[in-house]
């Protein structure tokens, strides 16, 4: 599909124009006094910011998510969903409204796309609770009254966290979806000590084989353990600054924008371009330090010596990460998480996507990890 021949807006901005110039308007002719909401939320790069020109190809636009009670969903979004293919506006700052289904069947995505007809438009009508479950998979939360439980935080990947608190709301006449929001915007206290604790464990379980993969000959092999290290330090410092990480192609934009992004970049950029392994053993070193500075410096622990040392009696420098393992999951005392292994949420331990998007095999396989905390944490 040619881009329209429009300036780039962001997408947020977008749907914004379109709520308020568009939506609204109609909505407030044809069901004087309706409760709703209006949010560009869920899926999407122009949810965490990231869209560009580029993002236009496929399921961008005019975008809109409207929620209503359940009951009002039944009674009223068929005849929204008419409402506005009849009378939306053909277009938003030139931007079609009206979107077709791809030719090809393996990818079949909405495409903008002028139109004479009715308006196939991307305002979805939903309830809060059904769009949660859709999204991320916690089912039965009252967003007034509840929290998530412990298998709760650990079987929802991060992106579909972030998807859900990022983004923009610009209408919340029943509050619902802000409360919702709200109570999703971060971990409670005990689960991101324990998230931070599996992060540091995860690294200390690679981190002395750059060193022995060069030492065998294996140079692409050491090299290749030294991104993974640079993608695991990049969620810890996510982590740390209390910000979910999206999947891998936004990791590096996400990362981009943390407080300590300019003091790391040169040194993991330096691991990662590295074709020696003293050069790419001493640029890890660095940005260790830097991050084990960075968690001294949260005040979660007493403050563990952030240096360099030799793993054991081999020659490899290392940060030894389990020692900072250790003082965090020392500092957890939610019963439900100190007995669990330190192998966290679902993303620290998979990164596969067709399963990151299945709810189901994912709380059960929390679940054979140990994880069948239904307690609410604090």
């Amino acid at each position: 599909m040619p881009t329209p021949d429009a300036p780039f807006l962001p997408g947020l901005e977008l749907a914004r124009i379109l709520y308020e110039e568009a939506v609204r308007p109609l909505l407030d002719d044809a069901f004087p006094g309706l409760r709703h909401a209006a949010a560009r939320v869920g899926s999407g790069s122009e949810v965490l910011g990231f869209d560009t020109a580029r993002s236009a190809d496929h399921e961008w636009g005019p975008r809109l998510e409207l929620f209503l009670a359940p009951d009002e969903v039944a009674e009223h979004g068929a005849r929204i969903r008419r409402l506005l293919a009849d009378r939306l506006p053909k277009e938003v700052r030139g931007w079609p409204t009206h979107f077709r289904q791809a030719d090809d069947p393996l990818d079949p995505v909405g495409l903008m796309e002028p139109t004479d007809g009715p308006v196939n438009h991307r305002v979805s009508t939903q309830d809060v609770g059904t769009w949660l479950t859709r999204e991320t998979g916690l089912t039965g939360l009252d967003p007034t009254r509840t929290e998530p439980t412990v298998r709760d935080w650990l079987a929802t990947p991060q992106q579909k966290l972030a998807e859900a608190t990022a983004g923009a709301v610009f209408h919340d006449g029943p509050g619902t979806l802000t409360a919702v929001r709200r109570r999703l915007a971060w971990y409670p206290d005990q689960v991101w000590r324990y998230l931070l604790a599996c992060q540091w464990q995860r690294i200390s379980q690679e981190e002395a084989f750059v060193g022995r993969c060069a030492e065998a000959g294996d140079d692409l092999g050491s090299a290749v353990v030294a991104g993974r290290l640079v993608r695991d330090l990049m969620r810890l410092c996510l982590l740390l600054e209390r910000r979910y990480a999206p999947y891998g192609k936004w990791l590096g934009s996400a990362f981009g924008r943390l407080a300590v992004a300019e003091e790391l970049m040169p040194s993991l950029r330096g691991a990662l371009a590295a074709t020696a392994y003293p050069e790419r053993e001493r640029h890890l070193c660095d940005a260790y330090e830097t991050v084990a500075s960075l968690q001294n410096e949260s005040g979660l622990v007493e403050p563990v010596d952030p240096r360099r040392r030799p793993y054991h009696s081999r020659p490899f420098l290392v940060l030894r990460a389990d020692r900072f393992a250790q003082a965090l999951a020392g500092t957890v005392t939610d019963p439900d998480l100190r007995e669990l292994p330190l192998t966290g949420g679902v993303d620290q331990w998979a990164d596969n996507t067709d399963f990151l998007h299945r709810p189901a095999p994912i709380r059960a396989a929390t679940s054979a990890l140990g994880c069948d905390g239904e307690r609410r944490p604090s």
